[in-house]
C-alpha cells in the first residue's frame, strides 16, 4: 500500500503532454440557499477518487506499463483508475447545468462562473455562484378543465406541496405532479397521468415574486377517424377479477390459446379462479385476504401496489402479474375493467443439503445440514422446515490456544401468514401489518472443550410490519431446557469458587418471552446513509415464580424447583444502534452503539449462561479474543487456563472506515471501545461489578486495520487488532502507550471472520 502510495504521489505519470490533471473541484457560494453537496451531481468531470487524501486506484494504473499488454501491467490497469485529464468543455457544460439547477431554485437572475488554477500539470477547477434572494411564490391560480377533477382537488387542497411565501422550486412541481396524479389514480381514473398536469410560471410580475398557474388538462381523445378532441376523464371501476393461481408462463408459450381453453374457471366469493382444472393449490381464503382489489371497487393505484406486495409476501409466489383490460361488458357511466392476477408459484417441495460457513464472534468453523422444506404444507403458504445438523468450530482463545466444539441437533419449524389469535385475526389487521406466526422446536447436543449438554427449546411467537422499515416481533412464549451431561474436573473446581459462576454453567429451565423491535431504512442498491435500530427486551421466569408461591412450593437451595429443575428468573434488555454515512462510491464510515443489561432476581443468582454478555471477538471490541475481556477490571490469574469471561452488563461503541481497494479486497480501519459487567458483586471477581461513577475507568480501547474479500456471495473478514486502553493494568496509566512497551503475543489479536462486524 505504500508504494502504491507513493506512485499516486505523481499522478501525472501518464498524462499526455499538453494536458493537465484534474485535481480538485471547487465549489464556492456566497450564502447558505443552497447546500454545497446539492451542486456536486452537476459538475460533470470528477477527480479521481481518494483514500485518506491519496489517490490509490490512480496509483495502481501508474504501477503498470502502458505499453505492456502482459501480467501485470493490463490487471493493474483494469482493477486501477486511469488519470482524469481536465476538459475545459466539461467545464463550461457543467456551470449551465449548475446554472439551470440553481434557477429552479428560484434563484433566476443569479451568476454561475468558473475559473482553472493550473500548476504543476494539475488544474484545480472553481465554481463561484453568487445567489441573489430567491423568487418567492405570490399567487397559485388553478386552471383545472374538469370539474370532477377540479372537486377532487379542492378537496384535498390542503396537502398541495405549493406553498404562497415560500421560494420557487421545480422540484417542489414535480413531487406535486407526482402527489396529485396518485391521489387522482386511487379515485378511479385509471387514465390519468402525470403528463396533463402542468405548471405556468410568470416572472414578470415584479418584487421577486412569481405567478404559477396549476393546470390540469382533459383527456384527448381519438375517434376512429383519427379526430383529437379533449373530453373529461373518466373513472374506471372494477368489473370482474380472474385469478390464475396456478399460472405457468412456459406452459403459456408453449400451449398458446389452447393452454387459456382448457383452463376452468370457478366463481369463489364474487372472484374467478382460473385453474387447469386439478384441485387448488393454495387456498382460494388466503389469497382473498391478501388482495386490496374487490369486484365493483374504483380502480386504486394504490391497492394495486399494496395488492402485489402482499402477495409477494406470502412467500408462495416467484411472480406476481397483475394487469388490467376493458371490460367488455357495457356500463351507462363509468368505464369498467377486468382486473387478471397472474401467480407463477415456487417450488412446493425441496430437499438440499447445506455445507455452511459459520462465525461466531470470530470462532470458525462449519456445518452440514440435510434440510427438507415446504412452503405450502396445508394449502396457506404454511412455510414448515425441518433441518439435521451437524457442526464443527474451532475456538481459538489466548491461553487455551486452539480447542474445538462439536454440536448436533434436529430444528424443526413453521410458519403461518396469518395471527393464530382469532380477536386479532381480522382481515383488516392481516393487510395493513401482514403478520405471521411461528412455531420453532430444536434439540441440540453441544460437546465443548470443558463440558457437554443438552438443549430443548421451543418458541411460540408473531411478527408484524408497521410500514416499509419497521418491524415488531413478540414471542410470548419461549422454552429452554438446559441439562449439563458432564464437565470438566478442573473447570469444575475453578467456576465452584465464584458463586456466579457456579450457577451460570448449572442445569437451568428457561420459560418466558421476549419483544424486538427492528427499523432500518436501508434500501437495496440504493447508495444513501441508512440507520438501523434493535431494541430487545425480554423476561423470563415470572409466571413461574408466581405459580410457586399461590402453590406453596418450598425452595430448595434457596430456590423453587418446578419438575425437579431450577428455573430462571431474571429481566433483559438491550439496545443496538447503527449508522452508515456513505462518503463517496469507494468509502463509508460506520458508528455503532450497544447498551445491554441483565438483571437476575427472585429464583435466580445469575442470568443463565446463554442470555450473558461477552465482550471481544470479531463482532465487538477486536484487540481481544472473544471472552477473554473484562468484566470491569477484573485481572484474570496466569495459571487459569480457562477464559470464558460473562456478565450481566455490556457497553460498547465501535467506529470503522471502510474503503474499497482493488479487485474483491476492501479495507477498513476501525476503533472500537466498551467493556462488560456484573449486576452483583462476584467475589472471586474483583472489580467486575458495575459501578457507574467508575465505568470511564474499566473502558477499554483498541483499535486496528483490516481487509475484506468480497466473494458476492460471502464477504471473507482478516482483521488485526491493537489494544490502546486495558482495564486490566493494576498501575500506572491504563494506556498502554504510556506505561508499558507493546507485546505482539498479547496485545495485538488476529481476527479472522465471515461477514462484517456490524
Amino acid at each position: 500500500m505504500l508504494i502504491i502510495t507513493a506512485y499516486s504521489c505523481n499522478p501525472t505519470k501518464y498524462v499526455p503532454q499538453g494536458e493537465t490533471l484534474l485535481d480538485k473541484n471547487q465549489v464556492i457560494i456566497n450564502n447558505d440557499g443552497i447546500r454545497k453537496s446539492d451542486v456536486i451531481p452537476y459538475i460533470k468531470q470528477k477527480p479521481n477518487k481518494k483514500i485518506f487524501g491519496a489517490r490509490f486506484h490512480l496509483g495502481l494504473y501508474n504501477l503498470s506499463n502502458i505499453e505492456k499488454e502482459k501480467w501485470p501491467h493490463a490487471w493493474l490497469r483494469n482493477i486501477g483508475e486511469e488519470p482524469v485529464i481536465y476538459d475545459p468543455y466539461a467545464t463550461q457544460r457543467s456551470t449551465e447545468d449548475i446554472k439551470s439547477f440553481v434557477s429552479s431554485k428560484g434563484y433566476f437572475d443569479s451568476k454561475v462562473s468558473d475559473s482553472v488554477r493550473t500548476e504543476q500539470r494539475k488544474s484545480e477547477v472553481f465554481y463561484r455562484i453568487d445567489l441573489k434572494s430567491p423568487y418567492t411564490i405570490r399567487n397559485l391560480y388553478y386552471d383545472i378543465a374538469d370539474t370532477a377533477i377540479r372537486n377532487l382537488f379542492y378537496f384535498d387542497s390542503v396537502n398541495c406541496m405549493i406553498e404562497r411565501g415560500k421560494p420557487f422550486d421545480v422540484d417542489v412541481l414535480q413531487a406535486e405532479r407526482q402527489r396529485f396524479e396518485r391521489f387522482i389514480k386511487d379515485r378511479g381514473y385509471y387514465a390519468f397521468s402525470g403528463d396533463h398536469i402542468n405548471f405556468r410560471v410568470d416572472s414578470t410580475i415584479g418584487n421577486r415574486q412569481v405567478n404559477i398557474f396549476y393546470e390540469v388538462r382533459n383527456f384527448r381523445q381519438i375517434d376512429n377517424y383519427k379526430r383529437i378532441s379533449l373530453v373529461p376523464h373518466s373513472t374506471f371501476r372494477i368489473k370482474n377479477i380472474y385469478i390464475y393461481p396456478d399460472f405457468v408462463p412456459r406452459d403459456v408459450l408453449e400451449g398458446g390459446d389452447a393452454y387459456f381453453k382448457r383452463l376452468d374457471t370457478t366463481e369463489y366469493k364474487g372472484y374467478y379462479f382460473v385453474t387447469p382444472g386439478s384441485g387448488p393449490s393454495l387456498k382460494y381464503d388466503l389469497i382473498i385476504q391478501s388482495l386490496y382489489i374487490k369486484p365493483g371497487s374504483v380502480y386504486s393505484l394504490t391497492n394495486v401496489e399494496r395488492t402485489r406486495s402482499h402477495l409477494l409476501s406470502l412467500k408462495a409466489f416467484r411472480l406476481v402479474n397483475i394487469y388490467f383490460e376493458d371490460s367488455p361488458e357495457p356500463s351507462s357511466k363509468e368505464l369498467l375493467l377486468d382486473c387478471n392476477i397472474q401467480l407463477t408459484l415456487l417450488s412446493q417441495q425441496s430437499f438440499r443439503i447445506e455445507v455452511e460457513g459459520t462465525n461466531s464472534a470470530g470462532n470458525l468453523g462449519g456445518a452440514l445440514n440435510l434440510v427438507y422444506q415446504h412452503k405450502n404444507l396445508f394449502h396457506g403458504a404454511e412455510q414448515f422446515n425441518l433441518k439435521l445438523k451437524g457442526a464443527y468450530e474451532a475456538l481459538s482463545e489466548q491461553k487455551t490456544k486452539l480447542r474445538s466444539s462439536q454440536e448436533y441437533g434436529i430444528e424443526t419449524s413453521l410458519r403461518l401468514p396469518k395471527f393464530f389469535l382469532p380477536l386479532i385475526n381480522t382481515e383488516d389487521f392481516i393487510k395493513n401489518y401482514n403478520p405471521t406466526t411461528s412455531l420453532l422446536a430444536a434439540y441440540n447436543y453441544q460437546n465443548m472443550p470443558f463440558y457437554s449438554r443438552t438443549m430443548a427449546n421451543a418458541t411460540f411467537g408473531y411478527t408484524w410490519n408497521e410500514g416499509s422499515y419497521k418491524t415488531h416481533i413478540i414471542n410470548p412464549l419461549q422454552f429452554n431446557f438446559v441439562n449439563l451431561i458432564s464437565i470438566d474436573s478442573v473447570f469444575q473446581e475453578r467456576i465452584a469458587s465464584s458463586s456466579y459462576l457456579a450457577y451460570s454453567y448449572s442445569d437451568v429451565m428457561i420459560l418466558g418471552g421476549n419483544y424486538s423491535f427492528i427499523f432500518s431504512n436501508q434500501k437495496i442498491q440504493k447508495s444513501r446513509d441508512y440507520w438501523f435500530l434493535r431494541i430487545n427486551a425480554e423476561a423470563a421466569g415470572n409466571l413461574l415464580a408466581l405459580a410457586g408461591n399461590i402453590a406453596g412450593l418450598r425452595k430448595q437451595d434457596g430456590a423453587y424447583h418446578i419438575f425437579g429443575q431450577p428455573f430462571a428468573q431474571y429481566l433483559r434488555a438491550d439496545i443496538d444502534l447503527r449508522y452508515n454515512y456513505i462518503v463517496n462510491d469507494v468509502s463509508s464510515f460506520v458508528y455503532r452503539a450497544f447498551i445491554g443489561a441483565g438483571i437476575p432476581f427472585g429464583n435466580s443468582l445469575a442470568i443463565p449462561f446463554e442470555k450473558q454478555y461477552f465482550g471481544g471477538g470479531a463482532n465487538g471490541i477486536r484487540a481481544w479474543q472473544v471472552r477473554s475481556l473484562g468484566p470491569g477490571s477484573y485481572v484474570n490469574p496466569d495459571d487459569v487456563k480457562f477464559i470464558n469471561q460473562i456478565a450481566d452488563i455490556k457497553l460498547e461503541a465501535n467506529a470503522e472506515y471502510r474503503f474499497k481497494l482493488f479487485w474483491i479486497l476492501e479495507g477498513a480501519l476501525f476503533l472500537d471501545a466498551g467493556n462488560i459487567w456484573t449486576y452483583r458483586n462476584d467475589e472471586s471477581r474483583p472489580g467486575a461489578q458495575f459501578v457507574l461513577k467508575k465505568v470511564y475507568k474499566d473502558l477499554a480501547v483498541g483499535t486496528g486495520t483490516g481487509l475484506r474479500f468480497d466473494f458476492k456471495f460471502v464477504i471473507g473478514r482478516l482483521d488485526m487488532g491493537m489494544k490502546l486502553r486495558d482495564p486490566a493494568i493494576e498501575h500506572g496509566s491504563r494506556w498502554i502507550i504510556f506505561n508499558r512497551p507493546y507485546n505482539f503475543s498479547n496485545d495485538f489479536t488476529l481476527v479472522v471472520a465471515i461477514g462484517y462486524p456490524f
